[in-house]
Formats: C-alpha cells, structure tokens, sequence
C-alpha cells in the first residue's frame, strides 16, 4: 500500500509541475563553505535556481525560496537567520533592502561553476588559505584534483633507456 501510495504521489507531482522521474534523483550534494567570503554567494545561487530552471520569473515567486523572508519580510518560523545576513544592516528592514540589492545583478559565472563544482565533488568552497586550513584539519584533500595519472619519475641511475643522451 505504501509502495503504490508513493508511486501516486511522484505521479502527481510529476504532472502538476511538468517534471519527470524520482522526487530526490541521485545522492546529496554539500560542500564546506567559507562563510565571510561565499555565503550571500551561495544564497543567490540557491535562490536563483528556479528562476534558471525557468520556473518562476523572479526568486519571491517561488514558494519554497527563503527569499520572500530574507528580501520582504514574510514570515517564516523554521528559517534561522545566517549571521552574513544579519550583518547587511543593523535593522530588518534595512538587511531587507540590502538583501533585494544582492538581487539587482547577474550572479558572476565564475562563481557559479565554483559553487557547482565545490557542490558536485564535495570539494571546499573558499581561498585556498581557508581549503588548506581545512585540508590539514581533515587529513585529507578538499579540492579538485589533476585529471591522469601522475607522471612517473625517472630514476637517475637507470640510465638512458631512449637514446635520448640525458
């Protein structure tokens, strides 16, 4: 009963909002953002979404966007303002304003693909101070690394293999 339940739901979902497939294709995406730096970046690019999928015209329109709270003021119980946000003004009204002001232009294309690429491959997304800083911290590397294989190195005392007279 569950199954074909959730079944329905996806179908009507589906047609409601001429999409296609499962509710929630492939797996998670996040990345570790530096805060100062990406977050009202990273805002935007969240918010533009649907207006990039063609959904809406503009980010208020779409229901689910924080942007009605964050930009006009609507209410909204279960969303906790960021602490960049909180620091566009000293008043709501002005973090408001200065909010609809981020909306004004084109998000950068650059940092589009970085926020894409960071999301994609779970990659950090900051300076390369603040991706080291967290790479030492982890243990582990935290961004994109070099497509192929690493070249081997050739040891000295093999001697000239190629004729080459190195």
């Amino acid at each position: 009963m569950m199954k074909r339940l959730g079944q329905r739901y996806v179908q009507y979902i589906n047609r409601t909002y001429r999409r296609s497939g499962t509710l929630w294709e492939g797996r998670f995406r996040s990345c570790l953002t530096q805060e100062e730096t990406y977050v009202l970046g990273c805002y935007r690019y969240i918010e533009l979404n649907p207006v990039r999928a063609g959904m809406v015209e503009h980010p208020g329109e779409y229901r689910w966007s924080s942007y009605r709270a964050n930009a006009q003021g609507e209410a909204c119980g279960w969303l906790e303002p960021h602490a960049c946000y909180q620091s566009l003004a000293a008043d709501e009204q002005g973090r408001q304003a200065a909010y609809r002001e981020l909306f004004r232009y084109q998000l950068d294309p650059g940092l589009v693909d970085e926020i894409r690429e960071a999301t994609n491959g779970n990659y950090v997304l900051g300076s390369s101070r603040f991706q080291e800083e967290v790479a030492k911290a982890l243990g582990r590397r935290v961004v994109r690394g070099r497509s192929g294989r690493p070249k081997k190195q050739v040891d000295a005392d093999a001697g000239d293999l190629f004729g080459t007279g190195r």
